[in-house]
This record gives structure tokens, sequence and C-alpha cells, in this order.
């Protein structure tokens, strides 16, 4: 076991022990010292942040959104170290889905959905949530080097959840999710930064980023429903809403890339609506648009479009 692992393997265990208010202390000190830091993964999420908000917001402003922010991927840690230790019913005290009859009526019929998530409030929180409610549920998890990706599959898996590797898996993990869809399984998809360098290009924050064709290509492929999702936390529980479905093209009317570029787009600008809304809680400390240096900030040209591949 490396020090990642184990510290991953302390945090399961040494803040499941402490009372939530002393975790949440410690945690919020944390997240205050690295704002204090102010180290490379800050750097990025304010840059992330100013293309958000806009170039209005005076800087003071935007730093104590930073800390806000910084706070609530704080929050998000120690309360995914905690969700192994709840009971059912605190996990589904702990989360609320406004549009949860969608869902559930989606499963009732068994077409399934596909819901499009951005990195924010509490992912795993939204997972347990499905799970607790009965759902099944299957998403895909990035593989991660020596042992932690492991630990993460097992403490997702022991929430209730279905989790498949983006490569290296048995079977391509996207045949595996269109049968999923098509037993009526709920399909939350990570789908505001793409991992593979393979993804479509859209407009976002307007500027130029690239996002996982899955979710669309899942929707076009199955006929689920396609669903985007807002999350954020509110003192009492970390919270998320869906709007859709979203329209999908007729498949006479373009080719299978210019679908799935449309839907994508669609799902840009959803994602991008509820972040604006919530711009505290979604969590984005890498480089996100393609005119980013690394350290978040714009470079002085932007890359000529390219067209993103499916």
């Amino acid at each position: 076991m490396n020090l990642t692992e184990a510290g991953f393997v302390a945090g399961w265990r040494l803040v499941r022990a402490l009372p939530r208010p002393v975790a949440a202390a410690a945690f919020r000190m944390g997240a205050d010292r690295a704002h204090r830091k102010d180290g490379g993964g800050t750097r990025r999420l304010r840059a992330n942040l100013r293309r958000v908000v806009g170039p209005e917001m005076p800087d003071a402003e935007l730093d104590v959104l930073v800390r806000a922010g910084l706070r609530s991927y704080a929050r998000y840690w120690m309360e995914a170290f905690r969700l192994p230790g709840l009971s059912r019913t605190e996990i589904l005290a702990g989360f609320r889905l406004d549009g949860q009859e969608l869902l559930a009526a989606d499963v009732a019929a068994g077409r399934g959905a596909v819901v499009a998530l951005p990195h924010a409030g509490n992912w795993d929180a939204a997972g347990a949530w499905v799970a607790a409610t009965g759902w099944p549920m299957t998403t895909v998890a990035e593989r991660l080097p020596d042992g932690v990706y492991e630990r993460f599959v097992g403490f997702r898996e022991g929430l209730g959840m279905e989790i498949l590797p983006n490569h290296g898996g048995p079977r391509p993990a996207f045949d595996v999710l269109v049968d999923r869809l098509r037993a009526g399984y709920v399909v939350p998809l990570l789908a505001d930064r793409d991992m593979s360098a393979r993804g479509v290009e859209v407009d976002f924050f307007g500027g130029r980023t690239r996002m996982p064709a899955g979710p669309a290509l899942l929707a076009i492929r199955t006929g689920a429903p396609l669903y985007v999702a807002s999350m954020w936390y509110e003192p009492d529980a970390a919270c998320a809403s869906i709007e859709g479905p979203l329209p999908l093209p007729d498949p006479d009317s373009a080719p299978l890339d210019e679908r799935v570029r449309t839907v994508t787009q669609r799902i840009a600008d959803g994602l991008a609506a509820g972040i604006a809304r919530h711009p505290q809680d979604w969590h984005m400390l890498q480089r996100m648009w393609l005119d980013q240096g690394r350290d978040g900030t714009p470079t002085s040209a932007q890359p000529p479009a390219t067209t993103g591949t499916v």
C-alpha cells in the first residue's frame, strides 16, 4: 500500500470515527489553509470560477467565492469518507432530488435513464441515495493507480452502486451501459470534463472545451431519456435537480457524429445553467478550457476549433 492509498484508507476509518462537527471543522480548516497557500489547484479553481462569474465580479468577491468553493470541496471529501458508516435512513435524509418522480417513472417503465452530472455538490451521496431508494444503478469510474481505484470501487459498491472501469474491463463499459439502460437502470455519468482528449468540442461559459460523448451517444443509441443535473449543497443536505428529458435529434436528420455534437452541446448548456446558479459548489480544480495554461489562466491565443470524435 502506497501513501496515497494509505491516506484514503485512513480517511475512511478516522473521519467516520469523529463526531461530524469535529470532522467538518477540521476539513474547513484544511480548505482555508489551501486558500491561503494558493497552490495550483486553488489557482485553477479561481481561473475556472472567473469564467463562470465573468469579468464584472471584483477580485475580492471572487476570492471569497474561491474560499467557499474550497470549503465545499472539503465538505465533499468529509462526507464521502463518512458515507459508509451511515444507515439507509441517514443516506436518504442527507440528499434531496428535485425531479425524482421522473426517474421513478423511468425505472418503473423499464426504460432506464441517463443523467449527466457536473463535478459539483456530492455525486457519491447522490449515487448512494439512488441505491438506497431501491433503483438499480450503474456508472463508470476512472481507473486510478496503485490500489486507489480498487478502494474507490469497494467504497461505492458497498453503497449499492455498480461501478465499471472506464477502460480495461471484461467488456467495453459502453456496451455494458447499453445493456443496463435496456434493463431499466439509472446511469449517472460525470459529464463536464473529458478525460480522454477525444471528447466533443462545445461552447461553455464563452470558451471552448471538450466534454465526453458517452451520455449523448447512450441516449441516442438506446432511446433512454437524458437528463442534466444541477448539484449543490444546502446546510443540512446535498441537493440536486434534474432537467429534461433533453430532445434528441431525429435519426434521419444528420449523421451520428453531428447528432452527438448537438446533444452534447445541449448537455453543456444545461450544466452551465446549474453551475451558474451554484458556482461555489463546482469542484473543478483542473484545467477546463482549451485555451488555458497549466495554472488555468487563458493563454494569449486560443487554438483553432477542432471536431470532436465519438
